[in-house]
């Protein structure tokens, strides 16, 4: 991104084309991978549930057109806890609405106040899972990505390419790791040799707000 694109505010027309649009488009197309992700170590339905959850997003920001980024965020999020199944609705829905509370009711926010925010979202849900780095979940695709965020200069705005670059980073590094939280913990060293699909869909939707934002150039 160009300095005058980083330095841009966001509102919340960003964030309805970020979660309706973007993310729930890499979803319908990564929703077989997730799956066959899932069905290694999980119980083989993570595609199909976020396909759903993010399907039921794209409707609702359609219909409700939330005015505030936070406000955005926060119904996303109880959408997603509504109609996606297991633990990835309330993990995936924590993360969106803890964000959007700690954005509050403003119109537009800075990419410095939204890295600040999901950082407190990521916080919120390494706690719901009892889940650290290293544990072979969705925080080992997350927390790198608002580590990078975090990292960028301030007169450049906040990097979304290189928190997306992170986040797959952190989701491939899950391959030789043994679950520790989750479903998959209950398979032992089983499940070491295979990614982790919560890990993976997060850093797909990093690459999804990195495509909303340089679209937005």
């Amino acid at each position: 991104m160009t300095d005058e694109t980083a330095e841009r505010t966001l509102d919340a027309g960003f964030f309805r084309r970020w979660l309706g649009v973007a993310a729930a488009g890499a979803v319908e197309q990564a929703a077989d991978r997730l799956t066959e992700l899932d069905s290694a170590i999980g119980d083989a339905d993570h595609g199909s549930n976020l396909q759903r959850g993010f399907r039921a997003v794209t409707t609702g920001l359609e219909e409700e057109a939330p005015a505030s980024p936070g406000a955005v965020l926060i119904l996303a999020g109880r959408l997603l806890i509504s109609t996606v199944g297991g633990a990835s609705g309330p993990l995936y829905g924590t993360l969106l609405r803890r964000t959007g509370k700690a954005l509050g009711e403003a119109a537009e926010v800075t990419p410095a106040e939204f890295a600040e925010a999901l950082r407190a979202g990521v916080a919120a849900v390494a706690q719901l899972g009892g889940a650290a780095p290293g544990d072979k979940t969705m925080i080992d695709a997350l927390e790198p990505a608002v580590e990078a965020l975090g990292a960028a200069p301030v007169s450049a705005g906040t990097s979304f390419r290189a928190a997306a670059e992170a986040a797959e980073r952190g989701a491939v590094a899950t391959v030789p790791l043994q679950a520790r939280k989750g479903r998959a913990s209950y398979l032992g060293e089983r499940s070491i040799g295979h990614q982790d699909p919560g890990a993976t869909s997060s850093a797909l939707l990093i690459a999804a707000l990195a495509d909303t934002a340089e679209a937005a150039r």
